[in-house]
C-alpha cells in the first residue's frame, strides 16, 4: 500500500471513529510530517482532500482544525487550500 493511501485512510478512519462517538469537532496534527519525514506539501494536500471528501459525503463534522508546528507549515496549508477550491 502506498504512503498517500495510508495517510488518506488515517484521516478518513479517524473521522469515522469521531463521528461514531458523536464528536462535532476534530483536531489533527500534520500527520506524518514530523519524525516520519513525509513532505508537508504532499501531506497537506492529502489531508485536506481526505477531510474535504469526508465532510462533503457525510455532512459532518461541524469543525476540523489542523494544528501545525510552524508559520511555514501554515503557509503550506493555506496555499493547498487555495488550490483545492
Amino acid at each position: 500500500m502506498d504512503e498517500q493511501k495510508i495517510l488518506e485512510d488515517c484521516y478518513r478512519n479517524s473521522l469515522s471513529i469521531a463521528k461514531q462517538l458523536g464528536l462535532r469537532s476534530v483536531a489533527f496534527p500534520s500527520i506524518g510530517t514530523g519524525a516520519y519525514g513525509y513532505p508537508i506539501s504532499e501531506a497537506c494536500r492529502t489531508a485536506l482532500a481526505a477531510v474535504k471528501n469526508f465532510v462533503e459525503k457525510e455532512g459532518w463534522p461541524q469543525e476540523v482544525v489542523f494544528v501545525l508546528f510552524s508559520p511555514d507549515d501554515l503557509d503550506t496549508y493555506r496555499h493547498a487550500v487555495r488550490e483545492l477550491h
